[in-house]
């Protein structure tokens, strides 16, 4: 089974276990040919009852033309679920969207449920980086980059885009995943969930390697990441959802809106 189609099984026992309201709102950012702005990366889908789920707009340049004719009546007052399912079609706009959904479902339940998130570890700082480790990265987390540096450990980053890789020439960037077989410990995208990559990234991961998958679209219940292998899953949920659209669509910092969140493998007692 998909990892992605772990994600469903997941939506399907939730929305079996517990009523999830409909879609109140839904958001998109204008569309950029040649990649997203900062201040344009994610869209959002709000429930009725308060619950908010974000997904990176990941999307390339042919899509334009259906992305922009994407209209709002097509979404509100219908089931999350519905689009939640789409999501591991191969369509990058349905799994964009069906991020969203998976993400709003859970945090629907999350608060119905009163499920206790951790929002005071750093997830970043449970990689405990000292002298001796070999530390992957998956996707360039520029903030971590003097860290590992200071503690003399080795560092591999893999990333995709090529541009990044001449842009930081000095630092040691590939796009060759096996890389990250002799790395200890390990730190990805959430991004690698919706561009499909995740479970080759897993693949050239030693047995022993602790890893971590972090980043603003991880606002799901960890489950299907935990029966992966991955340890630590580091996020954010939506607090105030309305203080939340509001700030998103004035191309505003999310501020105390979200709350980060960190689920680690050890201590996590399970939702299913």
């Amino acid at each position: 089974m998909s990892l992605k189609d772990e994600f469903k099984k997941m939506i399907t026992e939730l929305t079996t276990k517990f009523i999830i309201p409909p879609i109140a709102r839904i958001f998109f950012p204008p569309f950029y040919i040649g990649g997203q702005p900062k201040d344009a990366q994610f869209m959002a889908i709000g429930l009725e009852g308060g619950a908010v789920g974000v997904s990176f707009v990941l999307l390339p340049d042919e899509k334009m033309v259906e992305y922009t004719a994407l209209q709002s009546s097509e979404f509100v007052k219908k089931n999350p679920y519905r689009f939640a399912f789409e999501f591991g079609n191969n369509d990058p706009l349905k799994d964009m969207i069906g991020l969203a959904a998976i993400n709003a479902i859970c945090q629907h339940v999350m608060s119905e449920t009163n499920f206790a998130v951790d929002s005071a570890t750093d997830s970043l700082g449970l990689l405990s980086v000292s002298k001796g480790d070999r530390v992957g990265m998956v996707g360039l987390f520029s903030g971590l980059i003097k860290t590992i540096k200071k503690a003399n450990a080795e560092l591999v980053v893999i990333e995709k885009n090529k541009q990044l890789i001449e842009k930081y020439s000095n630092l040691p960037i590939t796009m060759d995943a096996t890389e990250l077989s002799t790395c200890n410990k390990i730190l990805c995208t959430s991004t690698t969930i919706l561009n499909n990559s995740l479970d080759e990234i897993l693949a050239h991961c030693s047995p022993d390697a602790f890893v971590s998958i972090i980043g603003p679209t991880a606002g799901y219940f960890p489950d299907p990441l935990f029966a992966r292998g991955v340890d630590v899953v580091g996020g954010r949920i939506i607090k105030n959802g309305e203080l939340f659209l509001q700030l998103i669509g004035e191309k505003k910092r999310w501020g105390d809106a979200t709350q980060r969140t960190c689920f680690q493998k050890e201590t996590y007692a399970g939702i299913i």
